[in-house]
């Protein structure tokens, strides 16, 4: 067999996000492009910030020696100083230059991260719904995920998560704004799940990391903030990216970075960069760490995506649909009509519109909208919705 079987199975349960995106490309192809009303990608649509776009060419013209060149594997130290300084600020507890790596996106972050705390069958706790490629980093690395069902307003269920905690558990991940949901975790539900994870990990003897994926912290409506889990439990480990604050999914530039007074806390950085090597990222594109490390409180204009999710959410439950409006991130997650998620997003798929069913997030029942798109097409896909939800009784 000339594919491992490990890899097969995965290729077989692969991500719905990816298949309803290709089942988009064939619709487009019969349909034409502007027929479909495609929700399917996380795609970000706004251009990066001005100031971005600015350093990007100040930087290609600047003739300095080895610009290209490679530099420790954990980054750029004016990169890291760059990135301590921001979370200090934006966190409130400032980790040290050392305790921050330069990596290739928030999903090279994870994978670095999973690899230095994971022995073969150790466990990792997901609450859901939740980002599905979870499942693929953690057994990369020998793990077992196990998916924990939130609550039905989308929080983190923390007595479920208490009990699925045995002696093989190594961490919990968690992503806040959640994608799929948009939902923001609030600081009473974290307190709770940071006081339990100090209790389990007196019982089990073992430290119980919380990995914090946080690619859409500065993506949030209405005043809302995101809390702050390292002021909470020390055995937090951040991992983010550029990708959706400054709109540059495809450059592959984000970091992570290690609580101070974490278990290990040495060990684990310098596992992590050890990892951050041998897994094949070596280091961090370095011409974004230069980019990025004077960019750090600069944002897009989150505004916009507020308006588009105004935009979708009031009407869609203005034509039946049942929604919770996010706080965060740019997806809707509304109730599938009919209860049967796979079957209505085929009724969408009928009406060209392309949705993720919950399925794909751990959480049946559901279907993902990413409302990171031209007004035109939340407009356009409006009575192909009235049809579908018609069509489903």
């Amino acid at each position: 067999m000339a594919v491992a079987v490990k890899i097969k199975r995965m290729m077989e349960e692969s991500s719905w996000i990816r298949r309803m995106f290709e089942a988009g490309a064939q619709l487009k192809e019969r349909h034409g492009e502007d027929k479909v009303c495609d929700f399917s990608l996380g795609n970000p649509i706004l251009e990066p910030p001005q100031a971005f776009r600015e350093t990007l060419r100040g930087l290609a013209a600047e003739d300095m020696p080895l610009k290209h060149a490679y530099m420790p594997n954990a980054g750029y130290r004016f990169a890291r100083e760059a990135v301590s300084g921001y979370v200090g600020r934006e966190y409130g507890v400032e980790p040290g230059w050392t305790n921050v790596i330069m990596t290739c996106g928030a999903g090279g972050a994870l994978n670095v991260i999973l690899k230095t705390i994971l022995n073969p069958g150790d466990k990792i706790l997901v609450p859901t719904p939740c980002f599905v490629e979870y499942r693929f980093y953690v057994e990369n690395h020998g793990g077992v995920p196990e998916f924990v069902p939130g609550t039905e307003d989308f929080n983190i269920d923390v007595g479920a998560l208490e009990r699925s905690i045995d002696a093989h558990t190594a961490g919990i991940i968690i992503n806040s704004p959640n994608n799929p949901s948009g939902r923001v975790y609030d600081g009473d539900t974290l307190e709770r799940l940071c006081r339990m994870l100090e209790q389990k990990s007196r019982d089990t003897g073992r430290s119980l990391y919380l990995v914090s994926d946080e690619p859409y912290r500065r993506v949030t409506y209405d005043g809302v903030r995101v809390p702050s889990l390292p002021k909470l439990y020390r055995n937090t480990v951040i991992a983010t990216s550029f990708s959706k604050d400054l709109s540059i999914p495809g450059e592959r530039i984000g970091w992570l970075a290690v609580h101070p007074e974490a278990d290990d806390a040495a060990a684990l950085v310098n596992g992590c960069i050890l990892c951050n090597r041998i897994l094949g990222y070596v280091n961090a594109p370095a011409l974004m760490q230069r980019a990025v490390s004077g960019l750090l409180d600069v944002t897009i204009d989150a505004g916009i995506y507020r308006k588009k999710r105004d935009l979708l959410y009031d009407n869609l439950t203005r034509l039946g649909y049942s929604a919770r409006r996010p706080e965060g991130a740019f997806y809707l997650f509304p109730r599938a009509p009919g209860g049967d998620d796979l079957k209505f997003t085929a009724l969408l798929q009928d009406q060209l519109i392309l949705a993720v069913p919950g399925t794909g997030f751990a959480f049946p029942g559901y279907f993902r909208l990413a409302y990171c798109v031209e007004d035109e097409v939340i407009e356009r896909s409006l009575e192909g919705f009235a049809r579908a939800l018609a069509a489903a009784g």
